[in-house]
Protein backbone atom coordinates (compact mmCIF):
# COMPACT_ATOMS: atom_id res chain seq x y z
CA UNK A 1 0.00 0.00 0.00
CA UNK A 2 1.44 3.39 -0.92
CA UNK A 3 1.42 6.51 1.25
CA UNK A 4 -1.65 8.09 -0.34
CA UNK A 5 -3.61 4.84 -0.04
CA UNK A 6 -2.57 4.56 3.63
CA UNK A 7 -3.77 8.11 4.25
CA UNK A 8 -7.16 7.35 2.69
CA UNK A 9 -7.51 4.23 4.86
CA UNK A 10 -6.59 6.19 8.01
CA UNK A 11 -9.07 8.96 7.17
CA UNK A 12 -11.79 6.42 6.35
CA UNK A 13 -11.18 4.59 9.63
CA UNK A 14 -11.31 7.91 11.49
CA UNK A 15 -14.61 8.82 9.87
CA UNK A 16 -16.04 5.39 10.70
CA UNK A 17 -14.80 5.63 14.29
CA UNK A 18 -16.24 9.14 14.64
CA UNK A 19 -19.52 7.95 13.20
CA UNK A 20 -19.59 4.98 15.60
CA UNK A 21 -18.86 7.31 18.53
CA UNK A 22 -21.69 9.60 17.44
CA UNK A 23 -24.00 6.58 17.16
CA UNK A 24 -23.00 5.46 20.68
CA UNK A 25 -23.79 8.94 22.06
CA UNK A 26 -27.19 8.80 20.38
CA UNK A 27 -27.78 5.44 22.09
CA UNK A 28 -26.92 6.84 25.54
CA UNK A 29 -29.88 7.08 27.91
CA UNK A 30 -31.30 10.56 28.48
CA UNK A 31 -30.09 12.72 31.33
CA UNK A 32 -32.71 14.09 33.70
CA UNK A 33 -32.39 16.59 36.58
CA UNK A 34 -34.31 16.30 39.82
CA UNK A 35 -34.34 18.00 43.16
CA UNK A 36 -32.98 15.61 45.77
CA UNK A 37 -34.21 15.42 49.34
CA UNK A 38 -31.99 14.36 52.23
CA UNK A 39 -28.87 16.14 50.98
CA UNK A 40 -28.63 18.35 54.05
CA UNK A 41 -24.84 18.49 54.42
CA UNK A 42 -21.88 18.20 52.03
CA UNK A 43 -20.70 14.96 53.62
CA UNK A 44 -24.02 13.39 52.59
CA UNK A 45 -22.90 13.45 48.94
CA UNK A 46 -20.93 10.24 49.50
CA UNK A 47 -23.97 8.62 51.11
CA UNK A 48 -26.00 9.56 48.03
CA UNK A 49 -23.37 8.09 45.69
CA UNK A 50 -23.41 4.85 47.70
CA UNK A 51 -27.21 4.67 47.46
CA UNK A 52 -27.03 4.88 43.67
CA UNK A 53 -24.56 1.98 43.54
CA UNK A 54 -27.51 -0.12 44.74
CA UNK A 55 -29.54 0.98 41.70
CA UNK A 56 -27.31 -0.24 38.85
CA UNK A 57 -29.69 0.64 36.01
CA UNK A 58 -29.57 4.35 36.96
CA UNK A 59 -26.34 6.34 36.73
CA UNK A 60 -25.76 9.31 39.03
CA UNK A 61 -24.02 11.79 36.73
CA UNK A 62 -23.79 14.93 38.85
CA UNK A 63 -24.62 16.32 42.29
CA UNK A 64 -25.28 20.04 42.68
CA UNK A 65 -25.24 20.42 46.47
CA UNK A 66 -25.85 24.17 46.41
CA UNK A 67 -29.20 23.70 44.63
CA UNK A 68 -29.98 20.22 46.00
CA UNK A 69 -30.18 18.86 42.46
CA UNK A 70 -28.92 15.70 40.85
CA UNK A 71 -28.52 14.67 37.24
CA UNK A 72 -29.34 11.06 36.44
CA UNK A 73 -28.85 9.03 33.31
CA UNK A 74 -31.36 6.26 32.69
CA UNK A 75 -33.89 4.92 30.23
CA UNK A 76 -37.24 5.12 32.00
CA UNK A 77 -38.81 2.61 29.59
CA UNK A 78 -36.18 0.01 30.53
CA UNK A 79 -36.02 0.75 34.26
CA UNK A 80 -39.79 1.06 34.67
CA UNK A 81 -41.38 -0.96 31.83
CA UNK A 82 -45.09 -0.49 31.21
CA UNK A 83 -45.12 2.64 33.38
CA UNK A 84 -46.98 5.81 32.46
CA UNK A 85 -44.75 8.94 32.35
CA UNK A 86 -46.48 10.47 35.39
CA UNK A 87 -45.71 7.31 37.41
CA UNK A 88 -41.94 7.36 36.75
CA UNK A 89 -41.00 9.95 39.39
CA UNK A 90 -42.86 8.23 42.27
CA UNK A 91 -41.26 4.91 41.30
CA UNK A 92 -37.80 6.49 41.07
CA UNK A 93 -38.38 8.13 44.46
CA UNK A 94 -39.33 4.75 45.95
CA UNK A 95 -36.22 3.10 44.47
CA UNK A 96 -33.93 5.75 45.95
CA UNK A 97 -35.67 5.65 49.31
CA UNK A 98 -35.25 1.88 49.45
CA UNK A 99 -31.58 2.08 48.40
CA UNK A 100 -30.84 4.77 51.02
CA UNK A 101 -32.88 3.35 53.91
CA UNK A 102 -35.35 6.21 53.42
CA UNK A 103 -32.82 9.02 53.86
CA UNK A 104 -32.89 10.32 50.26
CA UNK A 105 -35.65 10.95 47.76
CA UNK A 106 -36.31 12.81 44.54
CA UNK A 107 -38.91 15.33 43.47
CA UNK A 108 -39.37 17.64 40.48
CA UNK A 109 -37.14 20.67 40.12
CA UNK A 110 -38.49 23.75 41.84
CA UNK A 111 -40.62 26.01 39.72
CA UNK A 112 -40.53 29.14 41.88
CA UNK A 113 -37.89 31.59 40.57
CA UNK A 114 -34.95 32.12 42.93
CA UNK A 115 -35.58 35.86 43.13
CA UNK A 116 -38.98 35.12 44.73
CA UNK A 117 -37.44 32.95 47.47
CA UNK A 118 -35.99 34.06 50.80
CA UNK A 119 -33.12 32.58 52.82
CA UNK A 120 -33.89 31.93 56.48
CA UNK A 121 -31.15 30.93 58.92
CA UNK A 122 -32.15 29.53 62.30
CA UNK A 123 -29.59 28.91 65.04
CA UNK A 124 -30.37 25.81 67.10
CA UNK A 125 -28.59 23.90 69.81
CA UNK A 126 -25.71 21.81 68.53
CA UNK A 127 -26.90 18.40 67.41
CA UNK A 128 -25.04 15.24 68.38
CA UNK A 129 -24.78 13.44 65.05
CA UNK A 130 -25.69 13.15 61.40
CA UNK A 131 -28.93 11.36 62.28
CA UNK A 132 -29.99 14.33 64.43
CA UNK A 133 -29.16 16.59 61.50
CA UNK A 134 -31.32 14.43 59.24
CA UNK A 135 -34.22 14.67 61.69
CA UNK A 136 -33.94 18.49 61.80
CA UNK A 137 -33.68 18.56 58.01
CA UNK A 138 -36.75 16.38 57.51
CA UNK A 139 -38.97 18.36 59.88
CA UNK A 140 -38.20 21.59 58.01
CA UNK A 141 -37.90 20.23 54.45
CA UNK A 142 -41.36 18.65 54.50
CA UNK A 143 -43.08 21.99 55.18
CA UNK A 144 -45.00 23.49 52.27
CA UNK A 145 -43.03 26.39 50.84
CA UNK A 146 -39.58 25.10 51.83
CA UNK A 147 -37.61 24.71 48.61
CA UNK A 148 -34.19 23.75 49.98
CA UNK A 149 -32.71 23.08 53.39
CA UNK A 150 -29.22 22.61 54.81
CA UNK A 151 -28.43 21.61 58.38
CA UNK A 152 -25.03 22.17 59.92
CA UNK A 153 -25.42 19.86 62.87
CA UNK A 154 -21.97 20.60 64.26
CA UNK A 155 -22.52 24.36 64.39
CA UNK A 156 -26.23 24.11 65.17
CA UNK A 157 -27.72 25.95 62.24
CA UNK A 158 -30.61 25.26 59.87
CA UNK A 159 -30.67 27.25 56.65
CA UNK A 160 -33.72 27.12 54.40
CA UNK A 161 -34.75 28.67 51.12
CA UNK A 162 -38.46 29.42 51.42
CA UNK A 163 -41.32 30.78 49.39
CA UNK A 164 -42.55 33.61 51.66
CA UNK A 165 -46.02 33.34 50.12
CA UNK A 166 -46.33 29.81 51.55
CA UNK A 167 -44.35 29.78 54.81
CA UNK A 168 -42.31 31.90 57.19
CA UNK A 169 -39.57 31.70 59.79
CA UNK A 170 -42.08 31.11 62.61
CA UNK A 171 -43.42 27.92 60.99
CA UNK A 172 -39.89 26.58 60.59
CA UNK A 173 -39.03 27.39 64.20
CA UNK A 174 -42.28 25.76 65.41
CA UNK A 175 -41.46 22.57 63.49
CA UNK A 176 -37.97 22.48 65.01
CA UNK A 177 -39.35 23.02 68.52
CA UNK A 178 -41.86 20.18 68.03
CA UNK A 179 -38.89 18.00 67.11
CA UNK A 180 -37.26 18.95 70.40
CA UNK A 181 -34.57 21.20 68.98
CA UNK A 182 -33.48 24.17 71.04
CA UNK A 183 -34.22 27.19 68.83
CA UNK A 184 -32.02 30.15 69.72
CA UNK A 185 -32.72 33.83 69.11
CA UNK A 186 -31.33 35.10 65.80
Amino acid sequence: MNTSTSWVVVVALGVCAGSAAADNKADAPPRVKYQVTGLFAPEREQDLREAFTKIPQIKLVDIDFKNAEITLEYDAAKVFPNTKPEEVLPKLDALLKTASTHTFGVKPLRTTPLDKLKVVEIPIGILDCKACGLAAYECVAKLDGVEWTVVNYREGRVTALIDPDKTDRGKLEDALRKLGAQVKAP
